[in-house]
């Protein structure tokens, strides 16, 4: 068995944030690949299927974010799994918005997410790192990440989940260059060959700029929806 973990924050008042990508990210997959219902166990919410030959149980930590690593480990415990049949799905500042990178072991990295399952199960387990981008400065890190996608990320962001669940089957199996190949070939074409891709830019607008209408907000939320 393998255990995917999506980092977020619980509620509606977070359901959108940038830092809730990875909540998106298994709600994809469970969706696309017709995965149980979410039921609460673990300290968070579940859900159980098949990634190819491989049984796969997603988990949705519902402690908030610096505590994640309580509902991983023990839902580690429970199914008696290593750290390495672990693969986690977050946000990741150092990646621009639309970049997607599988990754096996390594630090933090400051983020609170990671840095409590460091703290619970230890540093080897694999990460699916979500390109957002960074705000610029390191004082509007926080209410970067805690803010809600803009209407103009909607569509790589579409990119990203349907490439991520796309590639799920090749993720369990344990090939992440497959697992890679899959969302670029979802996430590349969009991509004009004429104009700086929007998921080049080195650093996003700051919060502050990114005011959202009615229209915006319904707009994003109908693109979130999709991955409930």
């Amino acid at each position: 068995m393998k255990l995917f973990v999506g980092l977020g924050n619980p509620g509606a008042k977070y359901a959108r944030n940038r830092h809730n990508i990875g909540f998106m990210a298994v709600d994809a997959i469970a969706r696309d690949h017709g995965f149980g219902p979410w039921r609460s166990k673990f300290q968070g919410e579940i859900s159980e299927g098949m990634l190819g030959r491989e049984k796969v149980l997603l988990l949705k930590p519902m402690t908030f974010m610096n505590r994640s690593g309580q509902s991983v480990g023990e839902a580690m415990r429970f199914f008696k799994l290593d750290s390495t049949d672990v693969t986690v799905f977050h946000d990741e500042l150092d990646l621009a918005p639309g970049k997607v990178r599988a990754k096996a072991g390594g630090g933090h990295a400051g983020h609170n997410g990671l840095r409590s399952i460091h703290d619970h199960i230890g540093a080897a387990y694999d990460r699916v790192r979500l390109g957002i981008g960074h705000p610029g400065r390191k004082e509007l890190v926080s209410p970067y990440v805690l803010g809600d996608f803009a209407k103009a990320d909607a569509d790589w962001l579409d990119d990203v989940l349907q490439g991520v669940a796309g590639g799920a089957v090749h993720l369990a199996a344990g090939d992440a260059a497959k697992f890679m190949n899959a969302v670029a070939l979802r996430t590349a074409p969009a991509r004009s060959s004429t104009t700086t891709p929007k998921s080049e830019t080195k650093t996003s607008p700051a919060p502050q700029a990114e005011t959202q209408t009615p229209d915006d907000r319904t707009a994003m939320q109908k693109l979130l929806d999709k991955f409930r």
